[in-house]
Formats: structure tokens, sequence, C-alpha cells
């Protein structure tokens, strides 16, 4: 049987060798030369003078600016990556009921809130809704509830497409147990739909922790309002804090990111484990039959 790899990938002769070293030298170089060009026309704006930088060597800056902004973004992502988290399994699952009173209302939900834009959403619930329910809406719940809607009826779709995925030996098997579909879906499909798709729930997550920028709409306080808007209006430093905050993105993003990665690692390991049962056999001695008989005796 030839190896898989070979099939999939044919490994570079010495004329591709030379021909990607130097596409890869070139648009190395490509790149260098478009950052210089970014660089030098900052510096000829006098982006790059100190009295625009200076204020984030001091501590009022961070603590009464990016620090209180990035505690709200932190609270808002928080709250919707728990919310939209439940919304998508709980409508993942109703997408799969097979009572369709329930299938039905649980698509429509699903494709409505996937359609409309976000930043709409924000508004309309932050604006319109205080008419409907003769109450005033603040601007954290604005955002989260817009923030729940929308990512979680991505991530529905993604845990339906998972539960999916999993092969219908499985949930035939505990069928055949007497296992009801409320326990096959708790204790089976939704664990490894959740296992399968975890690439794809942490990229949905990093889009909803740079949505809330959105916030902006309706002043919500997060990074974006404090970090560029309010700090720029006070220092005047606007392309400054945006480099800032962008780095600071850049960062949590790249944390929720490296976690992703730990928890497959962690699940995949426990996954491929074997646990051993008390009420396995031993191995049966050599030359013996499953009835303990000795052959040839």
């Amino acid at each position: 049987m030839s190896n898989t790899s070979s099939v999939l990938y044919d490994h570079p002769g010495p004329r591709a060798k030379v021909r990607n070293t130097i596409l890869t030298v070139v648009f190395g170089v490509a790149i260098l030369a478009l950052l210089w060009w970014i660089y030098r026309k900052f510096d000829d704006a006098g982006q790059w003078a100190g009295d625009l930088w200076k204020p984030f060597l001091e501590a009022n800056t961070w603590t009464g600016f990016i620090l209180s902004g990035l505690r709200a973004t932190l609270l808002a992502a928080a709250t919707g990556m728990a919310l939209s988290l439940a919304f998508g399994v709980i409508f993942a699952v109703g997408r799969l009921s097979d009572h369709w009173w329930i299938r039905v209302p649980c698509g429509a939900v699903v494709e409505f809130f996937r359609a409309v834009p976000l930043l709409l959403m924000i508004f309309f619930i932050f604006y319109a809704v205080p008419f409907l329910i003769q109450a005033p809406v603040s601007a954290f719940w604005a955002v989260v509830i817009g923030l729940t809607l929308y990512n979680g009826s991505v991530l529905a779709e993604a845990f339906r497409a998972g539960i999916r995925a999993v092969p219908l030996g499985q949930s035939e098997a505990a069928y055949a147990l007497g296992m009801r579909k409320t326990l096959v879906m708790r204790h089976i499909l939704v664990p490894q739909a959740a296992r399968s798709m975890l690439p794809v729930i942490v990229s949905q997550l990093v889009v909803l922790l740079k949505d809330t920028a959105l916030g902006y709409i309706v002043a919500y306080p997060e990074l974006l309002q404090r970090g560029v808007n309010d700090l720029s209006a006070n220092f005047g430093n606007v392309v400054a804090a945006a480099m800032v905050i962008a780095a600071i993105y850049i960062v949590i993003n790249s944390l929720l990111t490296l976690l992703a990665g730990w928890l497959e690692r962690r699940t995949r390991s426990r996954g491929g484990r074997t646990p051993k049962s008390a009420d396995t056999p031993p191995p049966l001695p050599s030359g013996t039959t499953d009835q303990g008989a000795v052959v040839g005796a």
C-alpha cells in the first residue's frame, strides 16, 4: 500500500526547490519594502514623533483609558461567549428535532439572525426595543444580546454540522441499548461534535471578541471607544492609539488561539486513550478456546 503522504504531496525536486527559494526571497523583499514605505509615510506625516507616543509611558493612560476599556471588552466578550455557546447548542439540537413544530421555528430563528447585520442588530436592540418593552436597554446588554444572537446562530450551524458528522453507527448503537434521543445528544453526539468543531468554534469566538468593538455605535465604553476615541481626543494621537489597541487585540486573540490549541490536544489525547475496564476478562492462554478447553486435549 502506497504512503498517503506521497499521494497528497509530492516532494519538490531540485528545480522546484530553487524556484520556491527565489519566490520566498522575492515576496520577503516585497513585504519589507511595503513596511518600509508605510514607515516612511508615517514618518513624513510626523506620526513617529515622541510627543504622540509619550502618553503611553504614563500610568494614567493605561489605568484611565486602556485598561478600563479592556475590562469592558472582556466582560462583554465573556458573557457573549457563554450565551452564544448555550444558544448554539440549544438551537442546533432544536434543528435536529424529530418534531416539525420545534425544528421549523429553530431553523427560522437561526437563519434570521445569521442574515441580519450585527451592527444593525445592536442598534435596533438599543434604540428600538425600549419602545416595545417600555424600559431602557443598557449599552452592555445591547452589545451582549446582539453578539449572542448573531454568533449563537453561526455556532448553531457549526454544532449541527458537527453532530451530523458523527458516524451514524454510534447513535444507532445507543438507541439499540435503549437510550432516548435526549441522552444520545447529551452524552454521545454533542460532546463529539464540540470536539471535532473546536477550530471552527474558536474562530467564531475570536470574531465575537473583535465584534465587541461595534459597541462603539451605542457608546459602550469598550477598548476601541476608550483606547482610540477618548484617548486620542485628549492627546491627539489617533494613529498611535489605534496601533496600540490593534496590538492588544492581536495579543488577546493569539492567547485565545493558543488556549484552543491546548484544549484540542488535551481532548485528542483523552479521546485516544483506551480505558481499562474491571469487567474485561484476562487474555486466554495460548492454545485454548473461548470455552476454556485446551486444543488437542
